[in-house]
């Protein structure tokens, strides 16, 4: 997930990701269709209109064009294959940033509505369950905010990328958009041939045609949609090889590749001393996708992360600090992409574990102590708790504030559960249970209940009690190990007018 700014590096960064997806300028055009639509949700405390029932996603093929502009949207085409798990006489999609031409239903034209955030879809014959369900939906897909939307389209100085997370992806096509829907991904990219269009998975080939290329992209794993990557700009992609022959890419301004290569080589250690701590790198390929824009966050888009090129050109910003924020991009590779979390009250799940890696990374590379991190996490644990809740039971954003669910409890806030596990449970204990977590569960969902419930087998007892208070305690417990570790008081929030 998005990286945050550290408060021992004074800058302005914030993690943003992709949020704030309220609701869009009615901008689909309904066909005739039944009424009353609905919108629907699976029920997810933090975000109840993401995600859709009564079906599984099993492929999504989306193509867009681009036509050289920022200020125009991209005609596009999303091609769902899913499995009903119901019977079905309509099917809702998130789709909330788009005008909406057409949609077919397993080859039959099929009416259209939209309600709320959601594209209400009704298909000429009612669907039965366990059926292939074949949804196409032409439609554009517009980079330029109507309501200040915070995600989806993100406009760079040559081009566009994505930033979905949480819950901005159907801004940008028609999906189920919520993690625990996984689904492999075929993308198609054309633009003018003068930029360069790069997805997430490998390369399927190029097609050039009348001034124009379409660049082709297909995963070889499931992916969520709020991973999804596109970037269209003036772009070199440089090639090499990492651990083992693992075919890495870093997409970068053309003009900035040569200074940009210091960073870019320290990718192929990064991801060796990763696999030392968790087991052999989940995806196919691994890059950096570098952007000449001012986000607020990088972002963990899978087996292509995504970072403002100011992170490694401010001269302000240690190298300590550039690695270590490059780590923990690349450690959710393995703790949020390829387990990714089944609900987003269990996004401690992503961010506690990229934090540890990121400050473990930090101690033995760079000489900043962990122990001095986690120390002081502690002390303002109480804090954080108050004001967002417990790691594992995260209060609701406020309206309009979604941005607000990346707080500090979820990053070293996290990260310190895990270092009270680690000191409960010994380090060898600990370890062993890294590696166990993302081997059970890869290219899969998982909750807190099922890290729990390893975490108890692989120490051999019961850790209920541990849990219960570090995951879902309003107050931090003892820390194991150091009694002396005292807790800030908490603050009453300040009065306002």
């Amino acid at each position: 997930m998005p990286h945050s700014l550290r408060s021992a590096i004074p800058r302005s960064r914030r993690t943003t990701a992709a949020l704030l997806a309220c609701a869009v300028s009615g901008c689909l055009i309904a066909a005739s269709a039944p009424s009353p639509a609905t919108p629907l949700g699976i029920g997810d405390p933090l975000f109840p209109t993401l995600g859709n029932p009564g079906y599984d996603v099993k492929s999504y093929d989306l193509s867009f064009t681009y036509p050289g502009s920022n200020n125009k949207p991209l005609t596009a085409v999303t091609r769902i294959k899913a499995r009903a798990t119901q019977r079905l006489e309509s099917v809702n999609l998130d789709f909330a940033h788009g005008t909406v031409q057409s949609v077919d239903v397993n080859g039959l034209p099929a009416s259209f509505t939209s309600a709320g955030e959601d594209l209400v879809i009704t298909p000429a014959v009612p669907l039965p369950r366990g059926g292939t369900l074949r949804i196409t939906v032409r439609h554009t897909s517009d980079p330029v905010s109507t309501k200040g939307e915070d995600g989806g389209w993100v406009q760079t100085e040559d081009g566009l990328v994505m930033a979905n997370q949480a819950d901005a992806a159907h801004l940008v096509f028609p999906c189920n958009d919520h993690p625990s829907d996984k689904a492999v991904f075929t993308f198609h990219v054309t633009a003018p041939d003068t930029y360069t269009a790069v997805a997430n998975g490998v390369a399927r080939g190029v097609e050039r045609t009348g001034g124009a290329t379409t660049w082709n992209y297909r995963t070889r794993h499931p992916m969520a949609t709020e991973l999804a990557q596109v970037s269209i700009g003036r772009s070199t992609v440089l090639h090499r090889r990492g651990p083992h022959g693992l075919p890495l890419r870093d997409v970068v301004p053309a003009e900035d590749a040569a200074v940009l290569e210091p960073w870019l080589k320290k990718t192929s250690d990064q991801i060796a001393w990763m696999e030392k701590k968790v087991g052999r790198f989940p995806f196919e390929t691994y890059g950096l996708l570098i952007a000449q824009a001012r986000t607020g966050f990088e972002l963990e888009t899978q087996t292509l992360s995504l970072f403002e090129k100011g992170v490694f050109t401010e001269p302000a910003y240690p190298a300590w600090y550039v690695e270590s924020i490059m780590v923990h991009e690349l450690s959710h590779q393995w703790f949020g992409d390829s387990v990714s979390p089944r609900g987003w009250s269990d996004l401690w799940l992503n961010e506690g574990h990229a934090t540890w890696y990121e400050a473990l990374y930090a101690d033995e590379t760079g000489h900043r102590p962990l122990e001095t991190r986690m120390k002081a996490a502690y002390a303002r644990s109480d804090q954080w708790r108050a004001t967002g809740g417990p790691p594992a039971d995260p209060r609701p954003a406020k309206p309009g504030q979604k941005i607000s669910l990346f707080r500090p409890n979820v990053y070293d806030g996290s990260a310190l559960v895990l270092y009270a596990l680690r000191q409960k449970i010994g380090n060898r204990a600990f370890e062993r249970l890294e590696r166990a977590w993302v081997a059970v569960h890869r290219d899969g969902t998982a909750d807190t209940a099922d890290f729990e419930h390893l975490a108890s087998v692989v120490a051999g007892r019961d850790l209920t009690s541990f849990f219960e208070g570090w995951l879902h305690g309003e107050k931090t417990p003892p820390m194991p190990g150091h009694p002396d570790w005292k807790l800030d008081p908490v603050r009453a929030p300040k009065a306002t007018r």
